[in-house]
């Protein structure tokens, strides 16, 4: 398998695959990990992914747990009672950190990546995709991913399509070293975000901030600013530059708002940023692209391994798109009201009010954070397509036995029902405890529900559907 890109997408499949034993190669254009993170954290849903994969205490050592809202549009509420998550909060952590962690399991788990290595081409045909890479070398596998970004060349050498609309707006954004007066510059902070919401500092230590403000107009290059250019601008903005010196990195970024028509060419297939990207608003880039890949994972292995019912693949993109689509007009919809305009001004008070009701707050949190996701899978009641929270069972928790990445059967009929035929790619657990709720459920590797009775003839029926034919002892 051959993976291009090594950002948090293509690392987080890279480590899937592996946990399914199919070789994989991760292609990575750049020379050495990239220092800069425009990310800046996890939400509960990629969370709950990294505890389903046993990750969650590397994160945990590195990251920092908050539970404040404001996830949309810069409106700050309480976080929702009653979240659909047993992971209550979000993970404030850089993303160079996020991809070494992740780069570290897919490594330790086998996967290899070549890092200065930029593909210039590719071509498939029935058995498989050949990589033509910037040195004129040549790789060939079954399958290829392209994880390579918003400018994906994998997306342009498929010839697929990236309809959306352009930046309208563009934010500067830097680390650097502030001299003002703390507490002046947090009252000058607060009175600016009154009405540019694109604004703001975040301490990083020893006097270092993480410094963004609206940029003037749309750069046609999208050049680096220059220091000079962001003083000018937070003078424009807030009357003052906050004495800021020694900039550590400088950037821009726009509103551009695009997704993939296809998800899926043949056997090359695109994920995260390569697949959708859009502003920031919310922080939804990233754990949408991790998402993408642990979605992925497994159906691919299961291509790979010769078991994938008919179907399979298909069903990333027809599970996926939508998804990012949603999130696509989420951030559509938040940037709209982050600017100092007094129509949006109006609306984002409107939405302030109402993101004070609690049903309100939890419904939209939900959606930011990802935990509100239901696939379908096929007919039934809840929660089938959606993913089980972690419960504690009599035998350990929920997501302790999703590690392995096989399916799961959580089964309180007391030896009713078997996986038997399909052994050697579902576990079964019995004796779960009364939170369950029903009889008895199938999860997939992602852990999201595609079964819930009691029937064996119907659990084989989907145990067909999702997991391929049944191997006979």
């Amino acid at each position: 398998m051959i993976v291009v890109g090594g950002g948090p997408a293509g690392l987080m499949l890279a480590g899937e695959l592996r946990l399914h034993g199919v070789r994989t190669v991760v292609l990575e254009r750049l020379t050495e990990p990239s220092e800069w993170s425009r990310a800046q954290g996890l939400h509960a849903r990629s969370v709950e992914v990294m505890d389903q994969r046993g990750l969650l205490e590397r994160f945990l050592a590195e990251g920092r747990k908050f539970s404040v809202g404001g996830l949309f549009a810069g409106i700050v509420t309480p976080w929702p009672e009653r979240a659909d998550t047993a992971h209550p909060y979000g993970l404030a952590i850089p993303q160079a950190d996020t991809e070494r962690l992740l780069a570290a399991w897919a490594t330790e788990s086998g996967a290899e990546i070549r890092r200065g290595c930029e593909l210039v081409g590719l071509e498939q045909d029935a058995a498989g995709v050949t990589a033509e890479l910037g040195d004129g070398s040549r790789l060939r596998a079954r399958y290829l991913v392209g994880c390579d970004g918003g400018r994906s060349t994998v997306r342009r050498l498929l010839g697929v399509d990236f309809p959306g609309e352009p930046s309208r707006v563009e934010t500067l954004i830097g680390e650097m070293r502030v001299g003002a007066d703390p507490e002046r510059m947090a009252a000058v902070v607060a009175e600016v975000r009154k009405t540019h919401l694109r604004f703001g500092f975040m301490p990083l230590g020893d006097g270092v901030f993480r410094a963004i403000v609206p940029a003037e107009g749309v750069a046609p290059d999208r050049a680096e600013p220059t220091f000079e250019e962001f003083k000018e601008r937070l003078r424009a903005v807030a009357g003052t530059d906050f004495e800021v010196s020694e900039p550590r990195r400088l950037a821009r970024f726009g509103d551009a708002t695009r997704l993939a028509e296809r998800y899926r060419v043949g056997r090359v297939l695109l994920a995260g940023d390569a697949a959708h990207i859009h502003p920031p608003a919310g922080g939804q880039g990233l754990n949408l692209g991790v998402q993408d890949a642990f979605n992925l994972g497994w159906k691919l292995a299961a291509e790979v391994a010769g078991w994938a019912p008919e179907g399979l693949l298909d069903s990333y993109h027809a599970e996926r798109h939508p998804v990012a689509a949603r999130v696509l007009d989420t951030t559509r919809a938040a940037m709209s009201l982050m600017v100092p305009d007094p129509g949006a001004r109006a609306v984002h008070r409107l939405m302030t009010e109402l993101m004070d009701l609690p049903e309100v707050n939890r419904h939209i949190t939900e959606m930011i954070i990802g935990v509100d996701i239901r696939y379908d899978v096929g007919d039934g009641p809840e929660p089938l397509g959606r993913r089980l929270r972690d419960l504690p069972l009599k035998q350990g928790r929920l997501y302790e036995h999703l590690h392995t990445g096989r399916g799961l059967l959580l089964d309180r009929t007391g030896g009713a029902l078997s996986v038997s035929g399909w052994a050697d790619r579902v576990d079964r657990v019995e004796d779960t405890g009364e939170e369950l709720g029903f009889p008895a459920a199938l999860l997939r590797p992602d852990g999201h529900v595609v079964w819930v009775g009691d029937e064996q003839g119907e659990l084989d029926a989907r145990l067909s559907r999702w997991f391929g034919a049944a191997v006979s002892a």
